[in-house]
């Protein structure tokens, strides 16, 4: 949930999740599931997507850490992750569950997503940037443009939905 708290922090959006999982077991089905969520959330929210910048670009360091998240909501699901977390945990979590949750994430809402490490080597810290950099570079594609004045972010006029 820290990283849940980072992206309605630094994205500015209202996110309230009540979950109840089989985590006795592993946190995997949790982690899948909210991301699955928070995906279709956004695929609903945006809609026909008329008006909003679409694309989103951001660089969040955290100490030694620095991620840079490029993200299209585009209606073409594609995650391209390149981290590289050094420990396979952090406190209990599987930090292989950080690629799971965004690959999640782009297949219900959409998105064309670009994460690249660009430096650190305290797993959470490359964890924690990845999510501010995400939060930020989402706000900053969901915002709207008043100079598109409700048109949608297309030179075809149209984006597809997944």
């Amino acid at each position: 949930d820290h990283m849940l708290d980072q992206l309605a922090s630094h994205g500015l959006f209202d996110v309230y999740v009540k979950a109840t999982g089989d985590t006795h077991i592993d946190d995997h089905h949790s982690n899948e599931d909210i991301a699955l969520a928070i995906g279709t959330a956004l695929l609903q929210a945006l809609g026909d997507r008329k008006g909003i910048n679409r694309f989103g670009h951001f660089t969040a360091p955290l100490d030694e850490a620095a991620v840079e998240v490029i993200l299209d909501l585009s209606g073409r699901p594609h995650l391209s992750c390149g981290l590289s977390i050094p420990t396979e945990r952090v406190g209990t979590y599987d930090t292989q569950l950080v690629e799971h949750f965004f690959q999640s994430l782009v297949n219900t809402s959409g998105m064309t997503l670009h994460i690249r490490q660009l430096a650190g080597n305290n797993s959470h810290h490359i964890i924690e940037a990845t999510f501010k950099a995400f939060a930020r570079a989402l706000r900053q594609a969901t915002e709207y443009d008043l100079r598109r004045q409700g048109t949608i972010p297309s030179s075809k006029g149209v984006l597809s939905r997944s």
